[in-house]
């Protein structure tokens, strides 16, 4: 049943626990590096899952599947989580937080680049404004807004920070034809994806955890970033009677993330961070309107 009210409640619930995340993040990779925490995060992520499965009745029905369905899980478990968070934690190891969470934000631009030739759709005069917007955007960011400096505060970083956008993009786009649920899906995927996982950390880092908050905030990242966020936006997408509505409110995130990230990181926020993220975000909003008035 369709109840926007709800929807809202839920969607705005979704983006006060996205707000926390680049902190959170921040904070964990000044107690682990960025293998050990994506593994535990994704041990956290994958238990909370299973959790909420087995609390619907689906749990033993999903693990049943997954001995059928292990290949598709395991190539789409080595994108989300593997190699997403992997590349994306390295970012932020290498960035500061206030740039690493717009650059990643573009994935949705990073989608309407891999349509064209995954998809075999074209892209428009809107969706090239859109994306020359978002990207003009962050170049002022990643130049601190110097941007005929060809300085860039870390070009590595910067590199894996938009790379995650892609590989986040491709994902999404092989997902496209997954008609299992969605939460089934992503619990079978991030199971599969935990032996990846565990071999990386032991051959790239260890598993050995300074102190119990590294461990507790390394859960934070798997259960908010990782899963109950997903399970929640998809709540309100299924109440929402218009998921446009809904959909255009994970733009505030990043602005009440920055809230944190100087207050509690101790960042100063450039003001070329904010210039760049609302010429990202009109972009977006700009890509978002031409997907509207696509002809089917």
């Amino acid at each position: 049943m369709k109840d926007q009210r709800k929807a809202y409640l839920y969607a705005l619930l979704v983006v006060l626990l996205w707000s926390t995340v680049p902190t959170a993040f921040k904070l964990s990779l000044r107690r682990v590096d960025y293998v050990q925490l994506l593994f535990y995060s994704s041990l956290f992520s994958s238990i909370l899952l299973g959790l909420i499965l087995a609390a619907r009745g689906r749990l033993r029905s999903c693990l049943s599947a997954l001995r059928r369905d292990y290949a598709r899980s395991l190539g789409l478990g080595f994108l989300n989580p593997f190699l997403y968070y992997l590349v994306l934690f390295r970012a932020y190891e290498l960035l500061p937080a206030q740039m690493a969470q717009p650059l990643n934000y573009t994935w949705a631009i990073a989608l309407a680049l891999l349509s064209i030739p995954l998809l075999g759709q074209k892209l428009g005069p809107r969706g090239l404004l859109g994306g020359l917007l978002s990207y003009v955007g962050v170049w002022v960011i990643s130049t601190r807004g110097d941007v005929f400096g060809l300085d860039l505060v870390d070009p590595l970083g910067v590199a894996l920070a938009l790379g995650s956008a892609f590989i986040w993009a491709f994902y999404w786009i092989r997902n496209t034809r997954d008609e299992r649920d969605p939460v089934e899906r992503l619990f079978m995927n991030f199971v599969m994806s935990l032996p990846l996982v565990f071999v990386a950390c032991a051959a790239l880092s260890g598993f050995r955890l300074e102190s119990p908050r590294a461990l507790a905030l390394a859960a934070y990242v798997g259960v908010v970033e990782m899963g109950l966020t997903f399970v929640l936006w998809l709540k309100a997408l299924r109440l929402a009677s218009s998921a446009a509505r809904v959909g255009y409110l994970i733009f505030v995130a990043p602005f009440l993330s920055f809230v944190l990230i100087h207050f509690v990181l101790g960042e100063l926020i450039l003001p070329s961070t904010y210039l760049g993220l609302v010429l990202i975000i009109v972009g977006l909003t700009v890509q978002r309107q031409r997907w509207r008035r696509r002809p089917q």
